[in-house]
């Protein structure tokens, strides 16, 4: 009787640490942000490597349209002074002075050419052998009439911030550039707020579930990210997708 109590205490043990462990390779490997623009001849291709990555389901994919390139001919229509904003807050963080499209920002350390699918995986994970990977852990999961946020413990300070977006557009684009061609876009970021503030220790937030399912905010991304005071953007420690309601 003894024994076979100490097997299943043995046993339970095991499937503790395989769940513990589990839940650590749950942490995404990379949280990719896609800079582009319908007005840009040279983005479309970063577009379709873009959709390989967004199928990924061990990272993260976030797009952004700028605007900078309306003057073509062409006025993006998912385009935001917003997301230019951000691409010129990861130049700041990144030390450079200009931006460009297409351009992928991976982990928010570190960006190469959006077009560069081979490049973006190999850089992924030439982060990780750095130890520049996500390493706090973040989890959503819906519960009644709201979304519980939970961000783990850690070290350092951080802005926990929501990135709402659609999951897939069709456009056909008229004039400039890219004139007569139907590009699909994934992922779409249409707004991004911070929702709180992490200090190293473990936090607790919610939402209201009728954030999501409004026009633009079909999904949401939870992303744990280091800010200076000047805005400019550093890190990403921790991201996380919200589930889908109903699924």
């Amino acid at each position: 009787m003894k024994k076979s109590i100490l097997v299943t205490v043995l046993s339970l043990a095991l499937q503790l640490a395989s769940a513990v462990s589990g839940a650590e390779r749950q942490l995404p490997k990379g949280v990719v942000e896609l800079f582009t623009s319908q007005g840009c001849s040279s983005c479309p291709k970063a577009d379709a490597a873009f959709e390989k990555i967004a199928r990924d389901p061990e990272v993260i994919a976030l797009s952004y349209h700028v605007d900078y390139w309306n003057y073509l001919g062409w006025d993006d229509t998912l385009s935001t002074p917003e997301n230019t904003r951000r691409q010129y807050d990861y130049a700041a963080g990144l030390g450079r002075s200009n931006v460009y499209t297409p351009q992928a920002v991976l982990n928010g350390r570190a960006h190469l050419n959006g077009g560069d699918l081979r490049g973006i995986e190999a850089q992924i994970a030439a982060l990780a052998d750095k130890g520049e990977t996500l390493d706090i852990p973040v989890h959503a999961a819906l519960d009644d009439d709201c979304i519980r946020i939970n961000v783990g413990a850690g070290t350092g300070d951080a802005h926990v911030v929501v990135a709402y977006f659609t999951p897939e557009q069709m456009v056909r684009i008229e004039k400039g550039e890219n004139a007569g061609k139907t590009i699909a876009y994934h992922n779409v970021v249409t707004s991004i707020e911070t929702i709180g503030m992490w200090e190293g220790k473990a936090l607790d937030l919610q939402l209201p579930m009728d954030v999501l399912g409004k026009k633009g905010r079909e999904r949401a991304v939870i992303l744990v990210q280091t800010k200076r005071h000047d805005g400019a953007l550093g890190a990403i420690r921790g991201a996380a997708l919200v589930p889908i309601p109903g699924a």
